[in-house]
């Protein structure tokens, strides 16, 4: 063999050739099958996976309906805001990004800070629901990875206080939480939309790929309320609670032809656009929850259950001598003994005396029939959230004691809303309708709980308390109408029983006499800067309220003096 020829390769190389090139084979098969399964087999699941760590299904916001007042002037509208939120796996490392970004969105360090470290485990956490637009723009000029924005909704009230007490709040997620906010939530509140939506690593919405779920937007609400009613009936009652050093105050202003409650205002009020002021004792509404006995506001419907039994008539003497009477162990008096005076009389001068010689004449049936059926006992029919039923027990336990004291306002609990309801079903003669938050239409026909000719000759009555001299409630006069109610004074109950220097102060009335259209009460708790009593407290709120919203109303008055001939000097 020449020295230049190939030496022949042994055959133990040839051999591991042969297992490399096997081993190679059977690794690209392996790699192929692993291939066609992945491709073929798990394609759907693998899919799946992808998906859900960039694709998302993400909700679209829908803006609640509108509240708006009679007239359609708005009273609760939702307005676009920015909310903002963090995954706080990406910051929590960086104090430095935190604090500038608490500084931005005007939330407390340390408890962002706190809220960061104890939701490591989370991807999703709210820095600031619902920012004001200024706090939004600052946030975004942070220009901070990891800082990301959604569009919600929050709700305004351009009234404030105004009409704080009816129509109650939402809360941070837009759900009615208070009056008529929570009393119409089913109608007010939308639905919100679904969009499937690929997000990047960082959770930024990159493109949206379907709608799942179109928005549902709430629908607008139009409530009974004259807001120009509203800002003269909050005004007034703020004056008095301010001027008479009261702890509080209800006025309500009701149209007798509807039912429909025109103005509902109470002191203290809340203003909604401030959530710092969302207190449970603050945004109660009074006029619909609080229970008070009603003092003499009640005597005129004693009055009517004695003209509906027929024992007496509106011309029947009642001889209160010698001012006083006992029933049982009780004593009732009369601040003067007015001797033996007609019910024109018992009312003006609030003869405590009259009241119960009168309520001791019926059969407690018929009182009790006369007072369940406008309303006293039962709730309104408001819809309003927490409206109490009031208290009035059956009469087959009352006792004459219980009679007596009850004529004249104690010894039963009524709400404002039910007293004032009870002067409209006065002033639409006799005719009941539920009380209605609500703009009425078509008026309901609502059911005969008095007679009219007793309704008539009560209201004739009952203009006697403001005109006659002496009466209780001549401040509650109207000038150019005839005005038709009654005053009220009572003591508050304390540890089981009557307190000598806290007092209710009460005037319900109906105006204009000759044909009657709103009816309103005015309470006022606690007056503690000398005045007490209705007639000098809350009479002249009425005075004022009533008088305004005839004027608004264009109601003409009833009660002009005749003019003069032409030419009379």
């Amino acid at each position: 063999m020449s020295r230049g020829a190939a030496s022949p390769r042994p055959a133990s190389f040839r051999l591991r050739l042969l297992v490399l090139f096997g081993a190679l084979l059977a690794v690209a098969g392996l790699l192929a099958a692993r291939a066609v399964h992945l491709q073929l087999l798990q394609h759907q699941f693998l899919a799946g996976q992808g998906d859900a760590r960039f694709m998302r299904v993400a909700s679209i916001a829908a803006h609640r309906g509108t509240v708006t007042d009679r007239y359609g002037e708005p009273l609760a509208v939702s307005t676009p805001v920015d909310s903002v939120w963090i995954n706080p796996q990406q910051l929590a490392a960086s104090n430095e990004q935190l604090q500038a970004l608490a500084s931005a969105a005007r939330v407390d360090r340390q408890d962002l800070v706190r809220r960061v470290s104890t939701s490591l485990d989370h991807s999703f956490m709210y820095v600031a629901r619902g920012l004001q637009p200024a706090d939004s723009h600052r946030v975004r000029t942070l220009g901070m990875d990891g800082v990301n924005f959604v569009r919600e909704y929050r709700r305004y009230y351009p009234a404030g206080e105004v009409t704080g007490h009816l129509l109650g709040f939402t809360d941070v997620d837009d759900n009615g939480q208070e009056g008529t906010e929570l009393a119409f939530d089913h109608w007010l509140g939308g639905e919100d939309g679904l969009k499937r939506v690929i997000q990047d690593s960082r959770g930024r919405q990159v493109e949206d790929v379907e709608s799942l779920r179109e928005v549902r937007p709430g629908r607008e609400l139009r409530l009974s309320i004259d807001l120009r009613l509203q800002y003269l009936a909050y005004r007034e009652l703020k004056a008095a609670v301010r001027d008479n050093r009261a702890r509080g105050g209800t006025a309500i202003v009701i149209d007798v032809r509807t039912g429909e409650i025109l103005a509902m205002v109470n002191q203290p009020a809340f203003n909604p656009n401030d959530r710092t002021q969302l207190l449970p004792d603050m945004t109660r509404n009074r006029g619909a929850t609080d229970l008070f006995e009603p003092g003499s506001s009640i005597k005129p419907f004693f009055v009517a259950a004695a003209l509906t039994s027929g024992r007496f008539v509106p011309d029947s003497i009642i001889d209160t001598n010698p001012g006083y009477m006992q029933v049982g162990t009780s004593f009732i008096h009369d601040e003067h003994n007015l001797g033996a005076v007609p019910i024109a009389t018992v009312l003006a001068k609030s003869s405590n005396v009259g009241m119960a010689h009168m309520a001791l004449a019926l059969e407690p049936r018929e009182i009790w029939q006369t007072l369940s059926g406008l309303g006293f006992g039962q709730v309104t029919g408001s819809g309003l959230p927490g409206e109490s039923a009031g208290q009035l027990s059956g009469y087959s336990h009352w006792r004459n004691v219980l009679i007596a004291t009850m004529s004249h306002g104690y010894g039963l609990s009524v709400t404002p809303l039910q007293l004032a309801q009870a002067y409209a079903t006065l002033g639409s003669f006799g005719i009941r309708r539920p009380v209605s938050m609500l703009r009425v239409d078509d008026p309901v026909a609502g059911e005969r709980v008095l007679d009219r000719q007793v309704c008539a000759a009560l209201l004739h009555l009952l203009e006697a308390v403001v005109n006659e001299p002496g009466g209780t409630g001549k401040l509650a006069a109207i000038p150019g109408y005839r005005v038709a109610g009654k005053t009220g004074t009572a003591w508050k109950a304390e540890n089981g029983g009557y307190s000598q220097n806290r007092y209710m102060a009460t005037f319900g009335g109906v105006v204009p006499v000759t044909h009657p259209r709103l009816a309103a009460v005015v309470v006022i708790d606690e007056p503690t800067a000398g005045k007490y009593h209705g007639g000098d407290v809350s009479a002249p709120v009425f005075s004022a309220v009533l008088g305004g919203a005839l004027r608004l109303l264009g109601v003409p008055p009833d009660d002009l003096p005749p003019p003069e001939p032409v030419g009379a000097q």
